[in-house]
């Protein structure tokens, strides 16, 4: 017996002893300010606690479904000159709100052009169905759950370069995931930032770098544009994006006619970094290409080249605005420089922005607010105060009610509470962001009541077993066993409703969530292992037949 409680109580030294260390760490000195600033070490305050900006930002994924149906329209068209189809035109009808759908007319009327069709989009697309329309012409529309799936990995994708995007400007403990409340929007909270509208509008920018062949340009207008083409229309393959006047330094606008789809996307971009031009000394912005991309550029830049077989300009196109559009004099391979009247803020701006990789489709703003530090401040001290109220008024209730055996439970409250916060602090020190929440404040003192709760349900059938004429031993025995369905039912339904607020809640719903399932999981192991030890440790001491003070 008395063996087993050694090995009991080293058990919980030695989880007390791991959890404290989760709270601390090492800290640098004693004081009262040292310990304090230990504790902020190791656990982290959220955004409502430590004041920053919070954002809901709408992914706007319909831009990433058209720019996969633009890239199968390229495709179509060269398979279909390749089968020496001819006469026939690739359209999407209605970009805008069916961006997935294309139509394929003026085909001649021949059952072997009909099956070639079917053979190109299930060689070449297969996240392409072909259906037969009107007058001899096949709708190629992207399937569902290709759709589907696209959204799904555009948001993700636009997660992932947010993340990248504050890491590299240093915000600490961001929290970024998916928005519960909306379809493809992001939740977006920086705890304790500086300027919050300078990290705004780097994660709203889109930052989407695009190089095209321009075959116009610069006109005054669009009317303008469409007058100088053939006929007064444009080109299938061709759009107008408007930009920056030559010899302007950002105030003229004007409008270039260049290719739809872009010979290097940001997605090709391996490394961007922010430099000077030797000439002129001015901010530039260095790129640098990967392999199959800068193979790709080479060959369009030899092609386009002054003097070579089809001499163009090329587009350098920035957030769907063309930024400069410069001739092209020699063969580039994988590496080129962004001239745009940057400022050293900017540009090295700019260079983080194409280091973090290209959003696969622009944001909308839709929600922003921030918190001051003082709200935070208040926050804390009003969260802090009812904390310890509530835990002393409770404390002081079980040391009246249930006398020595209060002593036990006011015990395992108090390490529930070392688990608790050292559970914060372990997740921080693994890299698994934990922020204490307002919330997570109210899931701390909800996890005091459940452990309350606990103890009056083993006290009280120690109790009622005493009154039955049962030894002590036999009392706590009998209470313990008997209580612990009761208690285990309690906390595993409450678990499963912590864990629906965990996945499905976001931001301080979340982090309710974490603290009051975790709190509830210390708690099983405080209310029924620490406290029946703590009982076992006073019965061993006690003469046999003494009466229990409960």
């Amino acid at each position: 017996m008395q063996k087993n409680l050694l090995v009991k109580t080293l058990l919980i030294i030695a989880v007390l002893l791991i959890f404290l260390f989760g709270i601390f760490g090492i800290p640098s000195g004693f004081s009262g300010d040292a310990l304090k600033q230990a504790v902020l070490n190791h656990i982290h305050l959220g955004l409502d606690l430590k004041g920053g900006t919070h954002l809901i930002l709408q992914v706007m994924v319909n831009e990433a479904v058209a720019a996969d149906s633009d890239h199968a329209v390229e495709t179509l068209k060269d398979q279909l000159a390749k089968s020496n189809i001819t006469g026939a035109t690739v359209t999407k009808p209605d970009p805008d709100n069916h961006p997935e759908q294309i139509v394929v007319q003026n085909l001649p009327q021949d059952p072997a052009v009909s099956s070639r069709v079917q053979e190109i989009v299930k060689d070449n697309l297969p996240d392409y169905d072909p259906t037969r329309g009107p007058n001899n012409s096949w709708i190629v529309t992207m399937k569902p759950s290709a759709v589907s799936d696209l959204k799904s990995r555009t948001v993700d994708k636009s997660i992932e370069a947010i993340r990248r995007r504050v890491d590299a400007l240093g915000v600490s403990e961001p929290v970024i995931q998916k928005n519960g409340m909306g379809n493809d929007e992001i939740l977006v909270q920086l705890p304790g930032v500086d300027d919050p509208g300078r990290v705004k509008d780097i994660i709203q920018s889109t930052a989407r770098l695009e190089l095209r062949e321009a075959r116009g340009g610069p006109y005054s207008n669009e009317q303008a544009a469409r007058a100088a083409q053939p006929g007064g229309m444009l080109p299938s393959n061709m759009v107008l994006l408007h930009g920056r006047a030559e010899g302007t330094n950002g105030g003229g606008d004007a409008v270039y006619l260049v290719s739809r789809v872009p010979v290097v996307s940001g997605t090709d971009i391996r490394d961007a970094r922010a430099g000077t031009k030797g000439d002129t000394n001015q901010p530039i912005v260095n790129f640098y290409l990967t392999a199959s991309a800068g193979k790709k550029f080479a060959d369009f830049t030899e092609l386009h080249k002054e003097g070579g077989t089809d001499p163009s300009r090329l587009a350098i196109v920035l957030d769907n605005r063309v930024i400069s559009a410069p001739s092209i004099k020699d063969q580039i391979s994988d590496s080129g420089i962004i001239e745009g009247g940057f400022t050293e803020q900017s540009a090295s701006d700019l260079a983080k922005l194409l280091q973090s990789g290209a959003l696969p489709a622009s944001l909308r703003y839709l929600t922003e607010r921030t918190v001051g530090p003082s709200l935070g401040a208040d926050s804390i001290r009003s969260g802090v105060k009812a904390a310890i109220w509530g835990m002393v008024a409770v404390m002081v209730f079980m040391l009246i009610y249930y006398r020595a055996a209060g002593i036990n439970a006011d015990v395992a409250l108090i390490f529930n509470l070392i688990i608790l916060l050292g559970f914060l602090g372990w997740m921080n020190m693994f890299g698994m962001s934990a922020v204490l929440t307002l919330p997570g404040i109210a899931g701390v003192i909800l996890t005091v009541g459940m452990g309350v709760d606990s103890n009056v349900l083993i006290f009280e059938r120690i109790r009622e077993e005493l009154r039955n004429g049962k030894a002590p031993a036999a009392a706590v025995d009998q209470g313990f066993s008997r209580a612990w369905t009761t208690i285990l039912d309690t906390h595993v339904t409450t678990i499963v409703s912590a864990l629906i607020l965990i996945f499905v809640g976001s931001g301080p719903v979340s982090g309710f969530g974490l603290t009051l399932a975790f709190g509830l999981l210390a708690n099983l192991f405080t209310a029924v292992f620490v406290s029946r030890v703590i009982f076992d440790t006073v019965l061993s001491r006690k003469e046999r037949g003494a009466a229990l003070s409960i």
